[in-house]
């Protein structure tokens, strides 16, 4: 067979081997790697600089990830195409096509709901989160089902006689052009995150990441069009879904990783001067009240304050500065205080910290209309619980 298909397409065609099996074993044991990074991120999740990364879409990136290597196996010829591997349209539309689109759309997401909170001073609610996850999903959905419905002639479909999957160019242009359509959103709103200042500026990692993604696009491209046959060339699928992997990770990497490696190394002393940083930040780009253009400064009729449902200047009132003194984590410490905060011998309230910061926190009716992680504080009941 790979003597046919070499004379047919003037290539050196090879067939699955040892090789491929030794690849799908090493990405494999990086995906494990990664995994269990996440897991310790969750076991210390109650770690402030951890908490603050937005660990829930982190891991739904890297579960997209996951799943998109798994459609790259089959998809690049890595395995024989018998049997269930030979659902093609499966393996490369709603594995491999599916969850790369599901990947680039979550991390525009999670980049978004930094970019509302701290340029936009608007929330990012739970409800905003569904409604984030539903839109990604309906549109990827909307797209893999048109290809789906499509002729296999014109997307991709199974060749029997010769065990490939044939992918049609006009289904590999569309595609690449889906995909440099979404990281190019990835890139303006990553631009955006420049000015903020605080302690969640990820502006770094978002270059970081941005550079990887390119170096990505342009390596996808310039292998699916100028190399049309690489799932046959043995060398070339494996660097494919070697590259595909590494840039995967990298990505969740960039997202937790520093936080993680500190967490384990230098516990104590990288949350020490975290908290000093967001203890020198404004109370505006760290969740305290914001100005009186954001949803932040409307109080329900029955409100704590008694405000009504009228905005109310918290930057120019004497009740504005009591509002910021009371909320702001560390309005009257010291930033050379938190060390005792950390060791539990200072006068520091851990009750003032954000949302994002806390834990065991009794959810009951919010006094601000519209909580999100980065906003809002806890009041301490006479009974001892903790509402917002």
């Amino acid at each position: 067979m790979s003597g046919l298909l070499s004379s047919l397409f003037q290539i050196n065609a090879q067939g699955p081997d040892n090789d491929d099996t030794v690849a799908i074993a090493i990405c494999a044991g990086v995906f494990c790697l990664t995994a269990l990074m996440l897991v310790f991120a969750w076991c210390n999740y109650s770690y402030r600089p951890i908490r603050a990364k937005n660990l829930v879409w982190t891991t739904l990136i890297y579960l997209s990830t996951l799943l998109w290597f798994i459609g790259n196996i089959p998809a690049n010829g890595h395995v024989r195409l018998l049997g269930a591997w030979s659902n093609c349209k499966l393996w490369i539309i709603w594995f491999r096509v599916f969850f790369c689109f599901v990947f680039a759309s979550m991390t525009i997401v999670r980049f978004y709901a930094v970019d509302r909170v701290f340029n936009q001073k608007k929330p990012f609610t739970a409800w905003s989160s569904l409604v984030a996850a539903g839109a990604v999903i309906v549109l990827n959905v909307i797209y893999c089902l048109v290809n789906q419905l499509i002729s296999g002639s014109l997307t991709v479909e199974f060749v029997p006689s010769l065990e490939v999957c044939n992918v049609t160019q006009a289904f590999r242009i569309a595609a690449l052009t889906f995909q440099w359509v979404l990281w190019t959103g990835v890139g303006i709103l990553f631009f955006r995150l420049r000015n903020i200042q605080s302690s969640f500026n990820e502006f770094r990692e978002s270059m970081a990441i941005f550079a990887v993604i390119i170096a990505l696009l342009v390596e996808s491209t310039v292998t699916n069009i100028h190399y049309k046959y690489y799932i046959l060339e043995k060398h070339r699928r494996i660097e494919k879904t070697v590259v595909d992997m590494a840039a995967a990770n990298i990505v969740v990497w960039l997202f937790i990783g520093y936080p993680v490696f500190m967490c384990i190394f230098r516990r104590r002393e990288y949350e020490t001067r975290w908290l000093e940083k967001l203890a020198k930040d404004s109370p505006n780009s760290v969740g305290g009240l914001p100005r009186t253009s954001t949803s932040y400064a409307k109080m329900k009729d029955n409100g704590e304050f008694g405000l009504g449902s009228t905005h109310q200047d918290f930057d120019g009132s004497d009740l504005g500065s009591t509002l910021k003194s009371r909320y702001h984590p560390f309005a009257n410490q010291h930033p050379l205080n938190i060390e005792d905060v950390l060791n539990g011998r200072g006068g520091f309230n851990d009750n003032t910290l954000p949302i994002a910061l806390r834990t065991n926190i009794h959810v009951h009716e919010p006094a601000l209309s519209s909580p999100t992680m980065f906003s809002g504080y806890s009041e301490t009941t006479p009974d001892g619980r903790h509402v917002l």
